[in-house]
Parts: C-alpha cells; sequence; structure tokens
C-alpha cells in the first residue's frame, strides 16, 4: 500500500521560509517522478515543482527563484525548501506521485 505523508506547514510571515517533507512508504521515489503541488481556497490543484528519477528538477514560474524541491533516496522522501514566502503562497500542499496523493499540509503566509 502506498503512503505519501506530508509534513512541515504552518503559519509564517511573509519574506520568511518553511521546509516541505514528504515521506513516501510502498513507493520508491528514485523511480518515480514525485510532484509537489497546491491548492489555495476557491482555486484548482495546481503544479508546484516536481523531480524526476534522474534527479531533474522543474518549478513553476510563480515559484521560481524562491522555491527549491529536492529528496533524500536513502530516507525516502522529497522536501520543498520555500524561502521568501508570500501571502498568495498561501494553500495546502500535497505531495503526489503517479496516482496517490498525501493528505496535505497546511501553508499559510499572513502578518
Amino acid at each position: 500500500q502506498v503512503q505519501l505523508v506530508e509534513s512541515g506547514g504552518g503559519l509564517v510571515q511573509p519574506g520568511g521560509s518553511l521546509r516541505l517533507s514528504c515521506v513516501a512508504s510502498g513507493l520508491n521515489i528514485g523511480m518515480n517522478s514525485m510532484s509537489w503541488y497546491r491548492q489555495a481556497p476557491g482555486k484548482v490543484r495546481e503544479l508546484v515543482a516536481d523531480i524526476l528519477p534522474g534527479g531533474s528538477t522543474f518549478c513553476v514560474d510563480s515559484v521560481k527563484g524562491r522555491f527549491t524541491i529536492s529528496r533524500n533516496i536513502f530516507n525516502n522522501a522529497i522536501y520543498l525548501q520555500m524561502n521568501n514566502l508570500k501571502p498568495e503562497d498561501t494553500a495546502v500542499y500535497y505531495c503526489h506521485s503517479d496516482a496517490y496523493w498525501g493528505q496535505g499540509t497546511q501553508v499559510t503566509v499572513s502578518s
């Protein structure tokens, strides 16, 4: 059974940083594309970043230069380092691979 468990969300002021984690079980992150998505209230879920099996990464333009996706194959986990957070980054962030989704972790950016 595949499980993706996110953690690391919270409340942060504009300009602050958070690091999200997603630990996978039942799935080898080194052999699968892994992604972070987010969904703000009243909006559709959108891709934020992904990392391919070979290690290549991609971030959408709205977070490029502020967010970094990475992985630790030994821990079977992926991460999203988020710097210089803005109020518009407020959303529930989800880990995703293949047909599987995590439960999400709330990120709120507010003063």
